[in-house]
């Protein structure tokens, strides 16, 4: 007998034998089980997780972190992989600039690597380090969720579906609406089943289809509050949020996702993005939302029919996340032909398109429904029994849980519009007072702050007097939960100004906000028609207490005109203000503010109230005389 194979037989004999006396089958049994069991993979590591790092030009690579890895290691492996600098670069987890300590990162985190300083013009070409060679670089599968644990058993059947059909030819398709790039994922029959929206294909992202260029992930973007490659977190938190699918929020999951059919606007290896599409692969971080059959949207079919209590419930969500783009063409109708859908009706509504809220400071929101006659009727006792219910610091909890690459500064946004919300309500205000209440006002070219932001104002400045305000503000702080100063411009100008950030000295003059909404109640129902521009104009310095606000020209969008394209993203961004910042406080001055934010509310409230009732009794007192 050869020495090779007794010394196999020696290796073998005794786990045969113990697996017979403890059990196991017979020979030939033994042998069959031997032959039909798979090979067992190595277990991971302890401490070792899956990330996804995303460039700012939007190219994405999955490795695996080690206990010992850092930001240093991260970069190198990048660096090697797709042949991208990484000097002079920042690797950042939503706040956080990420060192040294790594073990905070959750598994399958998106983590982005952004340069330190830019100073790019759209012209600057997009170096998107894309080659026939990156699907062996980046072992992923077709589609890998990115964490999630509330949406993950919807979303991962749609994904296996839409795995599937990939796998079996039937390719996606591009949507041709919108300013971003979008697609229709389809199963293997070809139905539509998810819309997929790529983070770096949002509007003015590195790798956007339609022109709209010219700025990298992790800056301003539509929205200045809102930054570039953002959207799509705000899309699966709106989902996250609408518990017990209160608002018809569809399934929305965050995704790392691969395909020839998404969109690069500069290839490396210097042909045409036209020419190359086909060919190359490439993998993108984006949000995958379940496609929802409908029959058109609201901008297509008058609103009356509407039921109710979804117009209601869908506000109700609106405001909790400060959406700024709620108009009618993303909220979805389908008919019920034959039968009534979940509030008796027969058209069923569904809002989607959420990339735009939970900014990170409190802009000028957008809620078509402030028109539609729904919002006028107040809520049911169901609804009052829901926003009593809500729980804002159980809703951040959850959101750093399920979404910890969100930043700060936009669970501070959801936290005050909650409690407004819950106090609005509970006073008695209907869906369409509480929406007029969040709104900015035009008088003349000036735009005005809110109801809502003048108590954050009148709340900023008691904070200031509890603590002193101190114009010096340290760089390392300032950074954390802000855009920085070179970005900002015109906007970081107003917001950093004395008259908003703790509205000056004492003694300036300066008049108590508060008394701008009871004010704003009786000159709302005055009759203007007789007076001239400048008498208009002069009654407001009177009721703003001689304090002008900034202008911001709403008439410059970005969808003006196809000339648009052809400008820099400066250019194309509208202009905005932000009358007072929620993200420059630290944990104990974020408290003291929620504290007299509250109550300045409630008395706010209650002026309004008590405003509304003496004008009633007022006109029901004269509409007696002849």
């Amino acid at each position: 007998m050869s020495p090779n194979l007794e010394s196999h037989i020696k290796s073998q004999v005794p786990a045969l034998l113990l697996r017979r006396f403890f059990g196991g089958a017979g020979r030939r049994d033994e042998a069959k089980h031997l032959q039909q069991r798979p090979p067992v993979p190595p277990l991971p590591p302890a401490g070792r997780r899956r990330v996804f790092v995303q460039t700012e030009t939007g190219c994405v690579l999955g490795m695996d972190l080690d206990r010992g890895d850092n930001a240093h290691t991260v970069k190198r492996r990048l660096q090697l992989a797709l042949n991208v600098p990484t000097g002079e670069t920042s690797l950042t987890f939503g706040d956080r600039v990420l060192e040294n300590d790594l073990s905070f990162i959750r598994p399958d985190s998106p983590l982005l690597l952004t340069r330190n300083s830019i100073n790019r013009s759209c012209s600057t070409p997009c170096l998107c380090p894309v080659s026939k060679d990156f699907e062996h670089k980046d072992r992923s599968g077709l589609v890998e969720m990115l964490g999630c644990s509330i949406s993950c058993a919807r979303v991962k059947r749609l994904v296996d579906d839409v795995v599937t059909a990939i796998r079996s030819g039937v390719d996606p398709v591009p949507i041709g609406s919108g300013l971003g790039g979008s697609y229709y994922f389809r199963n293997i029959s070809g139905d539509r089943v998810a819309i997929v929206k790529p983070t770096d294909e949002e509007p003015f992202a590195p790798n956007n289809p339609k022109g709209f260029v010219g700025r990298a992930l992790g800056q301003p973007g539509l929205k200045k509050s809102v930054r570039v490659g953002e959207t799509g977190f705000r899309e699966v938190a709106a989902y996250l949020l609408d518990h017990d699918n209160f608002a018809n929020v569809p399934p929305t999951a965050l995704v790392k996702i691969t395909h020839s059919i998404f969109h690069i606007n500069c290839p490396v290896n210097g042909g045409s993005p036209a020419h190359d599409q086909k060919q190359q692969v490439s993998s993108k971080i984006a949000s995958f939302q379940q496609f929802i059959a409908h029959d058109f949207d609201a901008s297509d079919h008058g609103t009356s029919s509407f039921p109710v209590a979804a117009v209601h419930r869908i506000g109700i969500l609106d405001i909790r996340i400060f959406n700024t783009d709620r108009h009618a063409g993303n909220v979805l109708v389908r008919k019920l032909d034959g039968g009534t859908g979940r509030f008796g009706c027969q058209t069923e509504l569904f809002p989607i398109d959420h990339g735009l809220c939970l900014p990170e400071n409190l802009e000028d929101p957008y809620f078509e429904w402030i028109h539609w006659a729904q919002s006028s009727i107040p809520f049911s006792e169901e609804e009052l029994e829901y926003i009593k219910n809500l729980d804002p610091m159980r809703d951040v909890a959850m959101l750093r849980r399920e979404l910890p690459i969100i930043r700060e500064a936009c669970l501070r946004v959801l936290v005050l519009c909650t409690i407004f919300l819950k106090e609005a309500a509970a006073s008695g205000l209907c869906l369409a007072e509480i929406g007029e209440m969040m709104t900015r006002e035009f008088r003349g070219l000036e735009e005005e702050p809110s109801k809502l932001e003048v108590v954050c104002m009148e709340a900023r400045r008691k904070l200031a007097e509890w603590e002193p305000y101190s114009p010096v503000i340290e760089q390392g702080e300032d950074m954390d939960f802000q855009f920085s100063l070179d970005m900002l411009g015109e906007y970081n100008d107003v917001i950093r100004s004395p008259r908003f950030n703790g509205l000056g000295a004492k003694g300036n003059g300066f008049r108590n906000p508060l008394s701008k909404l009871v004010e704003s109640i009786d000159e709302d129902n005055d009759d203007d028609d007789g007076r001239s521009e400048s008498s208009k104009r002069s009654s407001e310095r009177v009721h703003s207490g001689g304090l002008k606000f900034p202008s911001a020209d709403k008439s410059s969008g970005s969808n003006g005109s196809v000339h648009a394209l052809n400008r820099s993203a400066d250019e194309q961004l509208p202009s905005s203000v932000c009358f007072v910042r929620l993200s420059d406080m630290n944990a104990e001055e974020w408290n003291i503010f929620l504290e007299k934010f509250q109550e300045l509310l409630k008395e706010a409230l209650q002026e309004r109230a008590a405003a509304a009732g003496q004008r009633m009794k007022q006109r029901l007192g004269t509409s007696c005389k002849f």
